[in-house]
C-alpha cells in the first residue's frame, strides 16, 4: 500500500522531495486513472508572461533587450557546524566558508521589491528575445491542443454505491468531478456534480486540488485546495444531500484528507516550518480543531511523514521514513476510540524499509529485510505484527524488484519491476507453496503497466493501466480468479495514428562498462530506423532524471506527437540514480558518493546517440526538471560541447548551499539522498558536481531555465542564481533565458490551457534551436 501525499487528485508528477515520482492509489482520495496524469510529458513548463511590468510601468524594448546583470554582493555561507541550527550528526567544526555572490536573491517571503524587480527583468528579457517565436508558439499550441480531447469523461470506477469520474469541457480550464448511481447513468441527467474546479478557481491565478474524498456513507465530500502553488492546502467540506458547504474549519494542511470509519472522524497532517509533513491529527466533525487528537509527531527532521487508510477500511497507517529507514504506526478503526494512541509496528532501524497492507487476519509487508535489496514479500499476524513475527510469503528473488502491494478481500496484487520494466503479479496460493503469477498479455514489450483506481475491497476484479510510447493509456479489468482481461477504455487521442510511429530500446555503454538503457520513439518516415551506415543524423530530444530511485517510464506522452511531427526523435535515458534496473541501480550506483554516475550515464547516452548517427551535437537538445535539472546543470558543466540546447525546468542547482541550510524546505529529509554536505565525508564530493559551484569560463549551449516563485521544493532563487553565474562566466553568445512564473510553484500552471501554452513556448524555443520544421 502506497502512502502518498498531495498531487494524487490533480496528477502532479511529484509526491515528495525534489523528485519526479508519480501519484497513485491509496486511501481516501479521489482519482482519475492513475490520477489525472500531466498531459504533456515529464518536463514542466512555466508561462510566457505578458509584457513584463515593474512598478506599474512597462519596460521599454531597449531595456528589455539587455540581459539582466545581477549585482554581486558577496555573502559568506557556512557549511558545517552553525550554532542554533540542526546541521546533522557530525557537522564540520570549524565550518567551511564559501562565498555566494547572489545570496541576496533569496527571499523566503517572496515579496522583496528588488528581487521581484530582478525576476521581472528576466521575464522581460526572455519575452523580448523570443518575441519572434510568437507565431510559431501559437502554431505549436494549436498542434498540441489538436491531440487533446477537450471534452472528455475519465474512466468511471465503482466506489460504494456510486460510480465516480471527472470531466473536462472544451474551453474550461479545470476538471469537474462527478458521480452517478450506476455505470449506465454516467454522463446522464441523473449524475451528481460534486465539485466544479472552474468555479473554485474563478478569480484565482492558481488553484490546485490536493485531495478529494467522499465520506464512508458518501454523503459528505472533503477536499483541499492550494491557491498559491506553495503546496499548503485549505480543507473544505460539502454536504452532497443539501448541496451546501459545511462550515468546518481545519488548519492549513498537507493536502490529504482521510475519513475514519464514519462521518465523524477525519484525519489530516500539517507541515512544520521547513514545509515537512510532521504531525498527524484525528479530527471530530463539528468540533474546534484545537480539540483534535495528535496521533503522531515526527520530531526527527530527517524523516518524512505520510498516512493513509487500508483498502479494507480497517486501519489508518502512519509512515515515517527516509530513503533508508521506515517506521509505521497503525490505528485499528474497528476498536479505536477518540483519544486512543497508535500502535507501533516496528521501530525505525537504520537500513530497514517496510510497507504495510491489510487483508483479513494478516498484514502483507514489502521489505528489504534480511538483505533483500530488491525487496521481498512477507506477512505478519494482525494481532501482533512486530518484526519477530514477520515470515516470508515467497522466497526472495533478486531479479524481481517488489515495490508495492494492493490487498483485496481474497487476493493480493504485487507491483514491481523485472528486466527494467514494470510488472504486476497475482499472489497464487493454489499450490503447495505460494508463488507470484505474472499478469501478461499486454501488446508492447517497451511499455509501462500499473494499477488503476481500485476502491472496492471485496471484489475479484482488479483495474490495471497500461501504456507505451506509442499506445495511449489503456484501462483493463482483470478477473483475479481466471486472469481473463477485459478492455475497458483506451484514451482517445485525436489526430494520432500509432502506425506512423515506432518505439524501441537502446543501450549505451557507460564510463565504467555498465550498459545504460534508453527508450526512444520517432516517426517511421524520418529515417531513424535506417541502418547505422545509411543513417543521416537528425534532431533528438533527450530527457533524463536519475534520482530518488524514481523511474522514467516509457509512457505515452502526447506532446511527443508534436515533436515527432517536426521530425524530432524523443529519447528517455534510464540512468543510474533512478530505479529502472532495481534498487541497486539507485542505492549502490546512483546516490551519495556514487552520484556522478548519474551524470556520466547521461553523457554516455548522448555520446552513443551521436556515435550511432542518430544525431549530432548541433541537433541534440536535452531536458530535465527538478532533480533532473541538477542533471542538466551538471552535464552542461561537464560536456557542453555535446548539446545544442537545454531546457532546465525548476532546476535543483545550488546543491551545496541548499543542502547545508536546514531552514530550507526538504533539506534535512534529503540527507539520505545526496548526503549531508555539512559532513566532511560528503562536502568535497558534492561541491565537485553542484552546478552553480562548477560554472566555468567556457562555451555553453543555448539554455532556457524555468522557475516558479512559490515553489517549495526548488526555491526560485536557485535557477535565478544559476543564470546569474552563467551570464557572468560563459564565453559564448548563445541564448540564456530565465522565465519565472510569478503565480505558481513547482508544478507550473494549474490551468490546463495555460499549461499547454507554456509547453508550446518551450517547444517553439526547441524547434528554433534545432532548426526543424513540421513534416
Amino acid at each position: 500500500m502506497a502512502i502518498l501525499e498531495p498531487g494524487e487528485a490533480t496528477g502532479a508528477v511529484e509526491t515528495r522531495g525534489r523528485n519526479g515520482g508519480s501519484g497513485g492509489g491509496g486511501g481516501g482520495s479521489f482519482f482519475d486513472g492513475r490520477g489525472v496524469k500531466l498531459a504533456f510529458g515529464a518536463v514542466s513548463a512555466l508561462g510566457l508572461l505578458a509584457a513584463s511590468r515593474m512598478r506599474g510601468r512597462a519596460l521599454s524594448d531597449k531595456a528589455a533587450s539587455v540581459p539582466p546583470v545581477a549585482e554581486k554582493r558577496p555573502t559568506k555561507v557556512l557549511v558545517g557546524k552553525v550554532e542554533g541550527q540542526n546541521r546533522g550528526a557530525n557537522p564540520m567544526d570549524p565550518p567551511k566558508e564559501l562565498m555566494d555572490d547572489y545570496f541576496w536573491m533569496r527571499d523566503d517571503d517572496r515579496k522583496a521589491p528588488e528581487v521581484i524587480a530582478h525576476l521581472r527583468r528576466e521575464n522581460a528579457y526572455c519575452e523580448y528575445q523570443t518575441r519572434h517565436l510568437k507565431p510559431l508558439s501559437k502554431a505549436l499550441y494549436k498542434d498540441l491542443l489538436s491531440h487533446v480531447k477537450e471534452t472528455e469523461d475519465s474512466v468511471p470506477y465503482p466506489y460504494g454505491d456510486y460510480w465516480y469520474y471527472s470531466r473536462t469541457i472544451k474551453g474550461k480550464s479545470y476538471r469537474i468531478y462527478c458521480r452517478a448511481k450506476s455505470e449506465e447513468e454516467v454522463g446522464s441527467a441523473n449524475e451528481e456534480i460534486l465539485l466544479d474546479m472552474n468555479k473554485e478557481a474563478k478569480g484565482k491565478k492558481h488553484c490546485d486540488l490536493g485531495g478529494l474524498s467522499p465520506s464512508p456513507d458518501h454523503q459528505i465530500l472533503a477536499y483541499s485546495l492550494d491557491e498559491t502553488g506553495f503546496e499548503t492546502y485549505n480543507a473544505k467540506f460539502f454536504d452532497t444531500r443539501t448541496g451546501r458547504a459545511i462550515p468546518e474549519k481545519l488548519p492549513e494542511l498537507t493536502g490529504r484528507l482521510v475519513w475514519g470509519k464514519d462521518n465523524e472522524s477525519v484525519f489530516y497532517a500539517v507541515h512544520d516550518e521547513a514545509h515537512r509533513p510532521y504531525k498527524l491529527y484525528w479530527h471530530r466533525m463539528g468540533t474546534d480543531f484545537s480539540e483534535d487528537k495528535l496521533l503522531h509527531e515526527e520530531s526527527n527532521e530527517e524523516y518524512w511523514m505520510g498516512f493513509g487508510k487500508s483498502l479494507s477500511g480497517r486501519f489508518i497507517m502512519c509512515e515515517s521514513g527516509t530513503a533508508e529507514a521506515t517506521e509505521i504506526r497503525i490505528l485499528d478503526l474497528e476498536t479505536a476510540q477518540f483519544g486512543d494512541e497508535m500502535t507501533l509496528v516496528h521501530a525505525r532501524t537504520d537500513g530497514l524499509r517496510y510497507s504495510l497492507d491489510h487483508c483479513g487476519d494478516k498484514f502483507y509487508i514489502v521489505t528489504n529485510a534480511d538483505g533483500a535489496k530488491n525487496q521481498k514479500l512477507m506477512s505478519a499476524p494482525v494481532e501482533d505484527p512486530r518484526r519477530e513475527n514477520w515470515t516470508d510469503v515467497i522466497p526472495y528473488d533478486p531479479d524481481v524488484n517488489i515495490e508495492d502491494t494492493t490487498a483485496f478481500a481474497n487476493h493480493l496484487i504485487v507491483e514491481g519491476r523485472e528486466g527494467g520494466f514494470t510488472a504486476i503479479w497475482l499472489l497464487d496460493q493454489s499450490g503447495a507453496e505460494p508463488s507470484l503469477k505474472k499478469i501478461e498479455g499486454f501488446p508492447d514489450a517497451i511499455s509501462s503497466v500499473g494499477l488503476g483506481v481500485n476502491r472496492v475491497f471485496d471484489t475479484n476484479t482488479v483495474r490495471v493501466m497500461y501504456e507505451s510510447m506509442v499506445t495511449p493509456p489503456t484501462t483493463y479489468d482483470i478477473d483475479m480468479q481466471t486472469q481473463d482481461m477485459r478492455l475497458v477504455h483506451r484514451k482517445e487521442v485525436p489526430n494520432y495514428d500509432p502506425e506512423l510511429y515506432h518505439c524501441e530500446r537502446l543501450e549505451a555503454r557507460g564510463h565504467d562498462g555498465v550498459m545504460i538503457p534508453m527508450s526512444m520513439v520517432y516517426r517511421k518516415d524520418v529515417g531513424f530506423e535506417a541502418p547505422r551506415e545509411s543513417r543521416t543524423p537528425g534532431p533528438v530530444y533527450l530527457s533524463g532524471y536519475g534520482s530518488y530511485g524514481i523511474c522514467n517510464e516509457p509512457d505515452f506522452t502526447p506532446s511527443f506527437i508534436t515533436l515527432m511531427d517536426y521530425g524530432i526523435c524523443c529519447v528517455v535515458a534510464h540512468i543510474r540514480g533512478g530505479g529502472e534496473m532495481g534498487r541497486p541501480w539507485y542505492e549502490d550506483h546512483g546516490k551519495y558518493l556514487q552520484k556522478k554516475n548519474t551524470f556520466y550515464d547521461f553523457i554516455s547516452c548522448a555520446e552513443h546517440l551521436i556515435a550511432e548517427k542518430y544525431t549530432e551535437p548541433e541537433q541534440l537538445g536535452i531536458t530535465g526538471r527538478s532533480a533532473g535539472g541538477l542533471l542538466m546543470g551538471a552535464v552542461l558543466n561537464m560536456a557542453p560541447h555535446l548539446f545544442k540546447c537545454c531546457i532546465a525546468g525548476v532546476p535543483f542547482v545550488d546543491v551545496v548551499a541548499t543542502m547545508s541550510d536546514t531552514s530550507i524546505p526538504l533539506t534535512t529529509g534529503e540527507f539520505t539522498e545526496w548526503g549531508n554536505v555539512n559532513e566532511e565525508k560528503y562536502f568535497e564530493y558534492m561541491l565537485s558536481y553542484s552546478p552553480i559551484n562548477n560554472v566555468t569560463a567556457q562555451d555553453y549551449p543555448s539554455i532556457l531555465v524555468t522557475a516558479g516563485l512559490f515553489d517549495p521544493r526548488v526555491a526560485y532563487w536557485e535557477p535565478a542564481k544559476w543564470v546569474a553565474h552563467l551570464r557572468d562566466k560563459k564565453t559564448d553568445d548563445n541564448l540564456l533565458l530565465l522565465k519565472v512564473d510569478l503565480s505558481s510553484g513547482h508544478f507550473s500552471a494549474s490551468d490546463r490551457y495555460k499549461y499547454i501554452r507554456e509547453k508550446a513556448f518551450e517547444f517553439a524555443y526547441l524547434v528554433e534551436q534545432l532548426g526543424v520544421s513540421r513534416l
